[in-house]
C-alpha cells in the first residue's frame, strides 16, 4: 500500500523542531542549535529547575518572546489544509512548543511536550494561559501561591502528554508521516516503529536523511519542510480528489 492507495483513510503526523526552522526558531539537535547552546540538564530538567529556577524561567522567557515574534511558515499552513480536506481520520503530533501550528489554523493538534504559551502551577496542578514572562514571584491566578509556577513543558526524564490517545491513533493510522524531527527522542522516536508493526504506510520528510529509523520508513523525502510539505499535502490531496 501506498500513501495514494484507496485503502488510505487515517493518517497521523509526527512534527519536530526541523517544521519551524524557516519560520526562524532554532531547531535543537543540529549543529548550532539550540543545546549546543545550553546545556539541557540546566535549563530543560526538574533536577535544573530546583537548583535553579531564575536560569530555567530565563531560558525559558527568551523562548516564549520568540516564538511571539515569528509566524507559520508553508509547511504549517500545508498541514492545516490537509486537515481540513482530508476525508477520513487525521492527527497531528507536535513535539514542538510554540504554536506555529495553531496560528497557521492546526485544531486536530496535540502538543506531546507542552506549549510555551501555557504555564503550570506545581502547588495545586492548574494550567493557565501564559504569554508574559515568568519567574519565582509569579502567582497562580488559581490558588494564589507565589513560586510555584513553571513553563508547562515535559523536560528530560518527564512523561510526554497525551500518550494513551497517541499509541491509540498510531495503532489504528494507514499512513505515518514523520516532518522535521531528529529521530534521537523517546517516545516519539518509537512512533515509525509502532506504526509500522500495525501496518502502516511510513514516510519521513526532513532535511536529510539522517533519524536513525530511516531504514523503517517506506519512503524518504529530503529538503527544507516548507518546500516539501506543501509538495507533498498537495499530492496527497490530489489523489483524494481523484478517487
Amino acid at each position: 500500500m501506498n500513501p495514494n492507495h484507496p485503502k488510505t483513510k487515517s493518517i497521523v503526523i509526527l512534527t519536530g523542531a526541523g517544521i519551524s526552522a524557516a519560520s526562524g526558531l532554532d531547531t535543537f539537535r543540529d549543529k548550532g542549535g539550540v543545546w549546543a547552546q545550553y546545556d539541557y540538564r540546566e535549563v530543560a530538567t526538574p533536577e535544573g529547575f530546583v537548583r535553579n529556577p531564575e536560569k530555567v524561567h530565563a531560558f525559558y522567557n527568551i523562548r516564549r518572546l520568540q516564538a511571539l515574534t515569528v509566524e507559520p511558515n508553508a509547511a504549517h499552513f500545508a498541514l492545516a489544509r490537509l486537515e481540513r480536506e482530508w476525508h477520513g481520520d487525521f492527527l497531528l503530533v507536535t513535539q514542538n512548543v510554540d504554536g506555529l501550528h495553531e496560528v497557521a489554523g492546526s485544531e486536530k493538534l496535540l502538543h506531546m511536550h507542552g506549549a510555551l504559551n501555557s504555564a503550570l502551577c506545581q502547588s495545586c496542578g492548574d494550567r493557565v494561559s501564559w504569554t508574559a514572562d515568568m519567574d519565582t514571584s509569579s502567582i497562580c491566578p488559581h490558588c494564589q501561591e507565589v513560586g510555584h509556577m513553571r513553563p508547562d513543558v515535559v523536560w528530560f526524564g518527564e512523561m510526554p502528554y497525551h500518550m494513551e490517545t497517541i499509541n491509540t491513533a498510531l495503532s489504528q493510522a494507514d499512513l505515518f508521516v514523520s516532518i522535521g524531527t531528529s529521530g534521537t527522542v523517546y517516545p516519539a522516536a518509537g512512533f515509525v516503529l509502532e506504526a509500522w508493526r500495525n501496518g502502516a504506510v511510513t514516510i519521513e520528510l526532513n532535511l536529510e536523511p539522517s533519524s536513525p529509523g530511516t531504514d523503517l520508513f517506506a519512503d524518504s523525502i529530503d529538503g527544507p519542510a516548507e518546500e516539501t510539505v506543501p509538495v507533498f499535502v498537495e499530492r496527497l490531496l490530489s489523489t483524494q480528489t481523484a478517487r
